[in-house]
């Protein structure tokens, strides 16, 4: 499959994917992209679903009896539950998460935006988010959407993967770069 993204590729990207495209035909992408950052926003929030949904511990039984009960209480859709007691049966519930950001490249995709993954020593402020947003918009004249992660161990500056290309001008790299023409030059 030369050439597939690999963010859409495998097997979260199969499930992703069709997903993806039983949302289309019923015309109800908007929702069940909603509806996947509700169940991921649970998940992130609670260590006890946290482990359900990643320990191979708990039976196909067992994760599907917890994900009925908190789709009844999240009252996500038809579609998402279906596809989310899917996945349990089919004991790839560990895999959720990534099914999750495969559906949201396959839905800027849609919407005619780029992701962009965003990495940073602290959190970005809303003004320095918007202008990362314009100024990553200006290089590709497409919509970006920002997908921010916070590493303190990059200690300043960014990394920026958009699409394949990488920027990475952390003071980390910076640093690793001087050492490395300092050993050189020795």
């Amino acid at each position: 499959m030369a050439g597939e993204d690999p963010i859409v590729a495998g097997m979260a990207g199969r499930y992703a994917s069709a997903l993806f495209e039983l949302a289309r035909e019923a015309k109800t992408v908007d929702a069940v992209k909603g509806e996947l950052d509700r169940f991921a926003a649970l998940v992130a929030e609670s260590p006890d679903l946290k482990r359900l949904v990643r320990s191979p511990v708990f039976s196909a039984e067992d994760q599907l009896r917890a994900v009925t009960a908190i789709l009844a209480r999240a009252a996500l859709g038809s579609l998402v539950g279906n596809f989310l007691k899917l996945v349990t049966t089919n004991r790839r519930l560990y895999a959720i998460g990534d099914m999750i950001k495969a559906f949201g490249v396959l839905y800027a995709r849609h919407k005619g935006e780029v992701t962009a993954a965003v990495t940073v020593a602290e959190p970005l402020g809303d003004r320095q988010q918007r202008a990362l947003e314009e100024a990553l918009k200006s290089v590709t004249s497409e919509n970006v959407a920002l997908t921010v992660t916070v590493d303190p161990a990059i200690i300043g500056g960014l990394i920026v993967k958009l699409g394949s290309r990488m920027v990475d001008t952390s003071l980390r790299t910076k640093l690793n770069s001087i050492r490395q023409a300092m050993k050189g030059s020795g």
